[in-house]
C-alpha cells in the first residue's frame, strides 16, 4: 500500500521577529549577506529561528522536518557563496523572479565546506522527527554559479558534484535528501549536458543511503532530460503539477516514473491557501490518470521552495500539506 509522506523542499521565510532583528544586525548591503563567518550575535538570531521553524513543523505534523535554510540569503546558491574558493560578486537575477543572489565565481578547488552538514546536526539536537536534508542538485548549482578555475562545462559539473558528494558524506543520519533541480526546466540541458547531469545526481545520491527525491520545478522536463534522469539510482522524482500539469503526466505515461514520487500540488509561491481535501482529491486524481501505476511512497509537497510566502502563510501550507497526506493515507486503506 503506498505510504504518503508530507514534506516540503525546505528554504522557509524567516520568522518576522527574525527579519527584523536580523535586518538590524546584518545590515541591508551585498557585502552584509551570509559569508559562513557570522558573529555571535547573527548566529544565535539563526539558531532561535531554527528552532522556531522546527517546531512549527512539528505542530503541523509534517512527516519529514528540514533545516530551513534560513541562512541560505543566496538561495541554491548558498553553499558555493560561504565557500572559501568562491568569490561572490554582483547581484545577479534568480530564475524568473524578482528575487536576487550574489554570482558566486568558483576560482579554486571546491574542497570539504561542512557548513550545510552542520546545520543539519544542529537540527538533530532539536527534533526526534525524521530529518531530512535539502540541497541544490550538481546541475542547478553548476548553472547558477561562474567557473573561472576549470575551463570546461562538463569538468566544472564533475566539480560540483565531487563537491556535493562529500558534503553530503559528512551528514547526520538522515531520512530523506530532496535534491533541487530548477534548472533542469528554467535552463534544461542539451544533448551530452543532460546524460552528464544525471550521472552527477546519480554520484550525489550515491554518497548517502538516505532516499533520494530529485524536485525540478517551474514547469516540467523535457522529454529527453526526463528519460536520462530516470537513469539516475535515485528514488523518486518530485512534479510540479501546480505550474505543468499536461506535460509532467505525459512524461510519466509515456516514460513510466521511480518507485516512488514527489508530487508539487501545493503553491509555493502564491499566498492562496489550498484546502486539504483538494490537495488529496489531486492526489488521486493524479494516481488515476497513470492507471495501473502504484507508487510505494508519495511524498506531497509545495512545488517550490516557500521563502516567498508570508510567514503565517507557510505555517498554513505545511498545516494542509500534513492534513493531506493524513487524508490520503485513509482513502488509501
Amino acid at each position: 500500500m503506498t505510504e504518503y509522506v508530507s514534506t516540503t523542499p525546505g528554504l522557509y521565510p524567516l520568522p518576522d521577529w527574525a527579519k527584523d532583528d536580523l535586518s538590524d544586525l546584518k545590515g541591508h548591503q551585498k557585502h552584509d549577506l551570509i559569508s559562513g563567518d557570522e558573529g555571535e550575535e547573527i548566529t544565535a538570531a539563526y539558531d532561535e529561528a531554527r528552532e522556531e521553524v522546527i517546531g512549527v513543523q512539528e505542530e503541523a505534523g509534517l512527516d519529514r522536518i528540514v533545516e530551513g535554510q534560513l541562512r541560505w540569503d543566496d538561495m541554491l546558491a548558498h553553499p558555493l557563496a560561504v565557500h572559501d574558493a568562491v568569490e561572490t560578486r554582483g547581484i545577479v537575477r534568480y530564475y524568473d523572479n524578482n528575487n536576487f543572489y550574489r554570482e558566486p565565481v568558483v576560482q579554486d578547488d571546491l574542497g570539504f565546506s561542512g557548513d550545510v552538514a552542520n546545520e543539519l546536526e544542529a537540527t538533530a539536537e532539536l527534533t526526534d522527527g525524521d530529518l531530512q536534508a535539502v540541497l541544490p542538485g550538481p546541475y542547478s548549482l553548476s548553472d547558477l554559479a561562474t567557473d573561472e578555475y576549470h575551463g570546461d562545462e562538463a569538468e566544472f559539473l564533475g566539480a560540483i558534484a565531487d563537491f556535493l558528494e562529500g558534503e553530503v558524506d559528512a551528514f547526520p543520519e538522515i531520512e530523506t535528501l530532496f535534491l533541487l533541480e530548477p534548472s533542469l526546466v528554467e535552463s534544461a540541458p542539451e544533448d551530452g549536458q543532460d546524460e552528464r547531469a544525471s550521472e552527477a545526481i546519480d554520484q550525489v545520491a550515491s554518497a548517502t543511503d538516505a532516499d533520494v527525491v530529485v524536485q525540478p520545478y517551474w514547469g516540467a522536463l523535457e522529454e529527453k532530460v526526463y528519460a536520462h534522469l530516470l537513469d539516475a539510482d535515485i528514488d523518486a522524482v518530485g512534479f510540479d503539477f501546480v505550474a505543468n500539469q499536461d506535460d509532467n503526466l505525459y512524461n510519466i505515461q509515456e516514460y513510466g516514473a521511480t518507485d516512488d514520487v514527489a508530487l508539487g500540488l501545493a503553491d509555493g509561491q502564491n499566498t492562496l491557501v489550498e484546502d486539504p481535501e483538494a490537495i488529496r482529491d489531486r492526489t488521486e486524481w493524479v494516481e488515476g490518470q497513470l492507471g495501473v501505476t502504484e507508487f510505494e511512497t508519495v511524498y506531497l509537497t509545495t512545488n517550490t521552495e516557500t521563502f516567498y510566502l508570508p510567514y503565517s502563510k507557510y505555517q498554513e501550507k505545511l498545516a494542509v500539506l500534513a492534513e493531506a497526506a493524513d487524508l490520503a493515507e485513509v482513502t488509501a486503506a
